[in-house]
């Protein structure tokens, strides 16, 4: 699997994501998307798949986060109908991602929420290499992750708002068989790009009780490869009291600042120790017990709206 091929097989109450995130060479800016067939976080996917067997293309959308100022967030949950895709291509409602073998080019026109305005631009993902190792995170085999291009570059302009600028990126995905929730209690990731390589950490407890910690360095040839994994260093908790564990070569690691703040969910940017260097990294939090709260369903559709038709 070359990780990029958006017509992939996504199985009932399944799901496969392709996320990119960036931050500007200037540190000013940030940005995250998300394209999902079959949206994990989606209240409306949730509630249709405790019902029974759910169709992932009826919950499709691409989740687009701008970080610094401007601030914007979109995240349109929207049915079958909006879904078009082949093995380089992937149409969600008004947005759309193209792979044309060098560049990733994401055509953003969403509407942001909760206070509605519209996020329109291109962003342009160019690998500096394209990887094939795939890495199971679960017990069963259900749940699957690839990252496809770590060491990237990307280039953002933005018409509504304006904004322009260029930075270093990531590219992975991940797709499953079944919800996160019900093989994941929680996880954290971290990425941390560098200027011979970029360090990877991911950290999954799962239902079952048991853990998985991988520690990796993506290379400019492609490489993925596996590395000593660091001793656990502990930042403060956020707001919504949502732990941020992560591993540090020194033990130690800061936050700079949080990106994303939610009930089951965090993102920062934070400055750890890896692969030998003090650098600036992304960092992911993920309480699933939280997320599967049904009180969380009530709260999410002012941030996760659905379509009507």
């Amino acid at each position: 699997m070359r990780g990029w091929e958006f017509d992939r097989h996504v199985p009932e109450r399944g799901y496969a994501w392709w996320y990119v995130d960036a931050l500007s060479d200037d540190g000013a800016h940030g940005i995250t998307l998300i394209a999902f067939i079959g949206t994990v976080f989606s209240p409306w996917y949730a509630a249709a798949h405790r019902r029974g067997p759910a169709d992932p293309q009826n919950h499709c959308c691409l989740n687009v986060a701008l970080y610094g100022s401007p601030r914007r967030w979109a995240m349109t949950d929207r049915r079958r109908g909006a879904l078009s895709r082949g093995p380089d291509y992937l149409q969600i409602g008004p947005s759309r991602l193209d792979w044309d073998g060098e560049t990733l080019t994401i055509h953003i026109n969403e509407m942001t929420a909760p206070i509605p305005s519209r996020l329109t631009g291109t962003v342009r993902v160019r690998p500096r290499a394209l990887g094939s190792r795939e890495f199971t995170l679960d017990t069963h085999g259900r749940h699957r992750w690839q990252p496809i291009a770590p060491r990237s570059r990307v280039e953002v302009e933005l018409s509504s708002p304006g904004l322009r600028w260029s930075g270093p990126a990531y590219f992975d995905t991940n797709h499953g068989a079944a919800p996160l929730e019900e093989d994941f209690r929680e996880w954290d990731w971290c990425r941390a790009p560098m200027q011979d390589a970029t360090a990877i950490l991911y950290n999954a407890e799962r239902r079952d009780g048991s853990k998985q910690s991988l520690a990796l360095k993506a290379t400019d040839d492609g490489a993925v490869v596996d590395i000593a994994v660091p001793p656990p260093a502990t930042m403060p908790r956020t707001l919504w009291r949502i732990r941020r564990p992560t591993r540090s070569e020194s033990g130690q690691a800061r936050v700079v600042r949080t990106l994303e703040d939610t009930p089951f969910y965090s993102r920062s940017e934070i400055r750890t120790t890896l692969l030998g260097q003090e650098t600036t990294a992304v960092h992911e939090s993920l309480e699933l017990d939280r997320f599967k709260n049904p009180a969380m369903y009530a709260m999410l559709p002012w941030k996760v709206p659905r379509t009507l038709g």
